[in-house]
């Protein structure tokens, strides 16, 4: 089975406090909503303390064209990514070089040649080298960019694969957007960068775990769940007040099915991507869950927010540097996304 050998993490650096997000917020909506405080209790409900972000506060404050966001898209995305995979490669004995494909997972900006084309120039990677960039996926785009990594190395046992997920969610910020959605999701994104290394079996003697199972799942008639609105001005969020209910109703059987199939009754770790905290409620009830299961979850949301696709690799980036899996644990990997959509692996630890 393939094995995950290491993880990496970046992120930009400039750190918000909600404490000082909100006054600016407050001062963005009070003319559109009369009940703007009330509404500004979302802050202090979404379970996060600080976010990093690309840009400084003041850069919020003012309206910016797509191109100019975009083109610090492209400037920090190349950047972060390449932060995040020499932390991950840090941890080995690997070089670059020694990368058969690269995985490149993100939602909030856009790039020909593709951000992975970009990353490789600069380190100088093997020329030979199999790329495959990944958008549109959302929150769900890490666990997937996982998941088809591993699907790689599965019919690979002798080759490394690597996986970076970059999103930049503050530069899609939308100054003129005065709508419930922008608010909330003012309160809530943030930008940051992961990588995952991975070996087919061949490498099992260097892993820290091995994934041995993975699910995608496709709803039908649930594409208004999460997206975005594009137009001349860049990306409008959209997402759901109904995510948590999906959770209880669409996630959980789903779930619990993928673990009968595997002969998994319950795995010991939830490495769970945490849209919010409302999500991470509806985990742990539909699943009858300790509030110690979801805690590294609730720690990565609380101290980096939700960074969109990488959030979940953070998560699992703790769980194998900081919270050791041991030998024959099973952890779940799970993520929601766009679609609507779910992608769901198990792992053990080695």
């Amino acid at each position: 089975m393939p094995v995950i050998l290491s993880t990496g993490i970046a992120q930009p650096p400039y750190v918000f406090r909600q404490a000082d997000v909100k006054p600016f917020v407050r001062d963005m909506f009070s003319d559109v909503f009369a009940d703007i405080d009330r509404l500004l209790s979302v802050f202090e409900n979404t379970g996060i303390d600080t976010r990093y972000f690309c840009v400084p506060i003041d850069w919020f404050k003012e309206y910016h064209q797509f191109k100019e966001k975009n083109e610090l898209y492209i400037e920090h995305a190349k950047a972060l990514g390449i932060q995040a995979l020499q932390q991950a490669l840090s941890k080995t004995d690997l070089k670059v070089s020694d990368i058969s494909h690269l995985f490149f997972v993100s939602t909030t900006g856009l790039s020909t040649p593709s951000i992975d084309a970009l990353i490789l120039n600069e380190l100088e990677g093997n020329p030979h080298i199999k790329r495959t960039p990944i958008w549109g996926l959302g929150c769900a785009g890490g666990a997937a960019g996982l998941s088809r990594a591993y699907e790689y190395a599965l019919g690979h046992p002798d080759q490394i694969v690597a996986l970076i997920t970059v999103e930049l969610c503050g530069l899609t910020f939308q100054r003129n957007d005065l709508t419930k959605s922008n608010l909330v999701a003012t309160s809530l994104f943030a930008d940051g960068a992961a990588a995952v290394l991975i070996g087919g079996e061949e490498h099992q003697s260097s892993g820290k775990a091995k994934i041995f199972a993975n699910q995608s799942t496709l709803w039908p008639d649930t594409l208004d769940v999460m997206g975005w609105d594009i137009s001349s001005s860049g990306f409008h969020v959209i997402f759901s007040r109904d995510i948590p209910t999906i959770v209880k109703e669409k996630t959980a059987p789903d779930l619990q099915a993928f673990l009968a199939q595997q002969g998994v009754p319950e795995p010991r770790h939830y490495i769970i991507h945490p849209g919010g905290r409302k999500v991470l409620e509806a985990y742990q009830d539909a699943f009858s869950l300790s509030p110690d299961k979801l805690s590294v979850s609730e720690q990565v949301l609380r101290e980096h927010g939700n960074m969109s696709s990488c959030t979940v690799i953070h998560v699992l980036d703790h769980f194998l540097h900081h919270q050791r899996i041991l030998p024959g644990e099973t952890g779940l990997i799970a993520a929601l996304g766009p679609g609507f959509s779910s992608e769901m692996l198990l792992m053990e630890g080695l």
